[in-house]
């Protein structure tokens, strides 16, 4: 009976790693996006991790969109904490189906960030 269970358990923890990796690697969708960074921190209990949220504003008067984003890089965290209040262009990877929140409170991941000089609209 013990050593069904320990059978049990150790598939059940391959199972659940092999997600976790899947999950981690494979990349959903990738792309840029731009604006201003409003809020950056470092956060988590035991697993800590870059959590961002950047303001898309698309026309000046419009309402922002927020986009929420996980920086797993300390490089591209520490380039992010030079650019905030700025604008700045990030390139980011969705992971969908993360298993827990020690990997990221998001499911998209900053890559790489670029400053970005704001120009005047266009009429």
């Amino acid at each position: 009976m013990l050593k069904i269970l320990a059978v049990i358990f150790a598939v059940i923890v391959v199972v659940l790693a092999g997600i976790t990796w899947l999950s981690l690697s494979y990349t959903y969708s990738d792309g840029e996006r731009a604006g201003y960074v409003q809020k950056f921190s470092r956060r988590g209990w035991l697993c800590k991790t870059w959590e961002g949220e950047m303001a898309m504003v698309s026309q000046p008067g419009t309402v922002a969109e927020k986009f929420l984003f996980t920086v797993r890089d300390d490089a591209v965290a520490k380039v992010l904490n030079t650019t905030i209040g700025k604008r700045v262009a990030v390139h980011y990877e969705q992971h969908k189906w993360i298993p827990n929140s020690c990997f990221g409170d998001t499911e998209y991941f900053v890559t790489a960030a670029n400053g970005v000089e704001a120009t005047t609209p266009l009429p």
